[in-house]
């Protein structure tokens, strides 16, 4: 019996050994995965700090900039859409104007005047020379002068001839002299004065300019003109134009010419004041009394 219960208690104590044993290692067990578990964690926790240095960096937006929410600071900012340029502001009109509908004359308000523009497009009339062309001394001897006509209607004073030229009705001017006729002629020397009858420009010179074009209405059909003078002038106490020119006409088949002139005088009440002499070459020993004329009228 004895050695039964011996065997039973050595039975025993090794079964007690056997299960401290056994909860000693499993104890280790717990504690190597314990001591494993924060070693990960740690480890795990870098990238964390990595990422959260690098959002402090990139989420620092530079002075002035604008942080775009709801971006993860890794993530690639958008790309910017293309910037669309600047709407034009609309035109008053509601259409844009072209450079070329700027420059045009009729969209200014200096705008060509139409008897202006006619008299540019008139080909019996070629545009005035750009310089200043003083009146030169025509051939002859100029007439003797018998006084002054002062034609108070256009406000002009012009030699009066004593012999070589006659008063005439002015009709439809307001002052007139002819030459006599030349044997044989059709035509015939004349000295007039009036208010202009043409359209004031805004210019003496334009103005002179359609005048002289007017002129050709006392000349041959189909006379054309060359300038011989361009000139500004001094009529008494009033500023002036001076044009000289050569008209061209056929007569009877032949090639004939007048030298004429005409001066434009700014008058203080009334439209400028024109005074106009043509002498055909038929009569050219009379061509300096032109020179008289011109270098005598005055404003009243």
């Amino acid at each position: 019996m004895r050695v039964v219960y011996r065997m039973i208690a050595v039975a025993t104590g090794v079964v007690v050994l056997g299960a401290g044993v056994t909860v000693v290692l499993l104890n280790r067990g717990d504690s190597a995965t314990t001591t494993a578990a924060p070693r990960n964690s740690a480890d795990a926790a870098v990238p964390s700090v990595v990422s959260a240095s690098s959002a402090s960096g990139a989420a620092a937006p530079a002075a002035g900039a604008v942080a775009t929410p709801g971006l993860s600071p890794l993530s690639s900012p958008p790309s910017s859409p293309p910037s669309s340029p600047p709407s034009s502001p609309p035109s008053s009109t509601g259409t844009s104007a072209t450079p070329s509908e700027a420059a045009s004359p009729a969209a200014n308000a200096d705008a060509v005047d139409p008897a202006l523009a006619a008299a540019l497009k008139d080909p019996r009339v070629p545009a005035l020379p750009k310089d200043v062309r003083r009146l030169r001394s025509l051939p002859g001897r100029a007439a003797a002068t018998h006084s002054l006509i002062k034609d108070r209607r256009s406000g002009v004073a012009l030699p009066r001839f004593a012999k070589a030229w006659a008063l005439a009705k002015p009709a439809p001017f307001a002052s007139r002299q002819l030459l006599p006729m030349a044997k044989g002629a059709s035509y015939r020397g004349m000295l007039v004065s009036c208010p202009v009858p043409i359209p004031e420009q805004k210019t003496l010179r334009d103005t002179a300019f359609l005048a002289a074009r007017w002129t050709l209405n006392h000349h041959p059909s189909g006379a054309t003109i060359t300038w011989t003078a361009s000139q500004p002038i001094k009529a008494g106490k009033r500023k002036g134009w001076l044009l000289g020119y050569t008209v061209h006409y056929s007569l009877k088949g032949r090639k004939r010419v007048s030298a004429a002139a005409l001066a434009l005088v700014d008058t203080p009440e009334t439209k400028p004041a024109v005074v106009f002499v043509t002498i055909p070459d038929s009569q050219k020993k009379r061509w300096h009394d032109i020179n008289k004329v011109m270098s005598s009228v005055k404003a009243l």
